[in-house]
């Protein structure tokens, strides 16, 4: 089977041809640099995303507070990602940068704040 992906490296954005066999790239095309070797690889043998969603506030300005993963998590552990994350509830304010949950699904990630609630008042 051959796979088409465009690279997401550099800005070049090499047009990638991957054959893949037992869900392993066996070879790959179109690439201009390393990079693109190594991304159409991990691309199809392990995926992986940052998370970027919304957590639930109580007793705070605001409903809800965004956040991320501070690196990116396997693809496939995204919909666990979003069932854990609706269950989070902020009830302090936080900053930017501040973890919200460290060691996010045991992943070795951090969820973190990408908005400052400090400053706003009540």
């Amino acid at each position: 089977m051959t796979k088409k992906l465009t690279c997401i490296e550099c800005p070049v954005g090499c047009a990638l041809s991957v054959d893949i066999e037992n869900c392993k790239a066996i070879s790959i095309s179109g690439h201009k640099c390393p990079k693109g070797e190594k991304y159409a690889i991990s691309e199809i043998e392990n995926p992986l995303r940052i998370l970027t969603s919304v957590v639930l506030c109580e007793n705070l300005p605001l409903e809800v507070i965004p956040v991320r993963t501070d690196k990116a998590i396997p693809k496939a552990k995204i919909m666990e990602a979003m069932s854990e994350i609706k269950k989070i509830k902020i009830s302090k304010p936080v900053a930017v940068g501040e973890v919200v949950v460290k060691n996010f699904l045991g992943l070795s990630v951090n969820l973190i704040a990408t908005r400052d609630t400090a400053e706003i008042s009540a």
